[in-house]
């Protein structure tokens, strides 16, 4: 069984962060990736796809993009860029390795993975809030006679050009993938949404506003939100769209959903009916869709917009660590257990350049725990010597 001080989970944005920073300490880490390439989730994504977030609040610490960038780095910049941090930072990535369980034996944690065990005294996992595509299962869902894929399939409007596709999901992929296929020559293009989405117009200086709006109480930072998006969006209620009974800052802290950051194209594709807003989706069939409103349709193709789930029940479900939600119960950086960490798992505005801040912090307090008072310490708590309350955080 290999032993390592410190292994990371997962070789995007918030892994790297993590890995590098440990070096920076002094402190060697392995970092495991299931794919076989750095950035995995940034290659796989469509091609239209930039950050929502301007390069200058997008950085990792330490590392600028290459001259040249866009304001709003495309996917292949960001793999880029990160590809160059992972060379950079001389990190050490294990590809091609999937982790399949953690589990704690002897007061350490042992990993349990694809290539074999692997036993650490600390474990940062940082495989992403977005990892595992979730489509909802409507009923009749394997009978539709068309493609169906997710979002996370779709590449480019090339084979839906003559195409009647319908987009199901209004979050930031949905908006874009749906503009995308109207720019690319699709006949018709429908978007099916259940949840009004709060919109916002993406901006160079958003992620700054946004991080300060933030931090203002929730009542009066919806307010403040509501008047942005009136005055940059407008009332969409004509066109399908009404102005969502919850506030932009309640709904990200209840439900972690952030709002749609869309550009101003795709409003006017909205207000045009170039993308036509239709009721949610309740159930399909061999030719066409059911919509929760009663009425039919019967596009040729369906995307589903309908997000990601982050796929950790099977990995440490059974520690007792996350919530009804599959998301840590401690998040940046804080430990969810001795020893055990999660990074990245916390939606907000530009959140690749917030990834060091709790990178910082997980580190920190592993440097100080590797330590060898620090070490005896932690020791002790994973091997019982916790209290009550410790212990059963992370149980069995």
């Amino acid at each position: 069984m290999d032993d390592r001080p410190v292994i990371v989970v997962g070789a995007g944005p918030a892994g790297l962060a993590s890995a590098a920073e440990l070096g920076r300490r002094g402190v060697p880490a392995l970092v495991l990736e299931r794919s076989e390439w750095i950035a995995a989730s940034w290659r796989g994504r469509y091609d239209r796809l930039r950050l929502n977030s301007s390069r200058p609040f997008s950085k990792l610490p330490g590392a600028r993009y290459a001259r040249g960038t866009g304001i709003f780095p495309s996917r292949y910049e960001v793999v880029g860029y990160l590809e160059r941090y992972a060379r950079d930072h001389a990190l050490d990535v294990r590809l091609e390795t999937e982790l399949e369980r953690i589990d704690r034996d002897s007061g350490d944690w042992v990993l349990r993975t694809s290539a074999g065990d692997l036993r650490a005294d600390h474990v940062i996992v940082a495989s992403g809030y977005a990892h595992t595509p979730y489509t909802p299962q409507w009923p009749g869902k394997d009978s539709f006679g068309g493609p169906l894929i997710h979002a996370a399939e779709y590449r480019n409007p090339d084979t839906f050009r003559g195409s009647d596709v319908l987009v199901a999901g209004s979050g930031c992929s949905g908006m874009e993938i749906a503009y995308d296929l109207l720019q690319g020559g699709a006949a018709r293009v429908r978007m099916a949404v259940r949840t009004p989405p709060n919109m916002i117009l993406r901006a160079p200086l958003g992620p700054l506003f946004a991080r300060l709006i933030v931090k203002l109480p929730t009542e009066k930072a919806d307010r403040v939100m509501r008047k942005v998006q009136l005055k940059e969006v407008g009332d969409l209620s004509a066109y399908g769209l009404p102005i969502p009974e919850e506030g932009v800052v309640s709904r990200l802290k209840r439900l972690g959903v952030a709002p749609s950051i869309v550009d101003k194209e795709v409003v006017e594709a909205i207000k045009a009916r170039q993308i036509e807003i239709v009721a949610g989706v309740d159930a399909l069939d061999e030719t066409g869709v059911e919509l929760s409103d009663g009425t039919r349709i019967e596009p040729d193709a369906i995307i589903a917009a309908t997000g990601y789930r982050t796929g950790l029940d099977p990995v440490v479900g059974h520690l007792g660590v996350l919530n009804e939600r599959g998301v840590p119960r401690a998040l940046g950086g804080a430990a969810a257990a001795p020893g055990l960490r999660f990074i990245g798992y916390i939606p907000r505005p530009a959140q690749i350049g917030k990834l060091g801040d709790e990178a910082e912090r997980a580190v920190r307090e592993i440097v100080t725990e590797l330590t060898p008072a620090g070490s005896a310490a932690a020791r002790n708590r994973r091997r019982g010597r916790a209290t009550p309350i410790e212990a059963s955080s992370y149980s069995s």
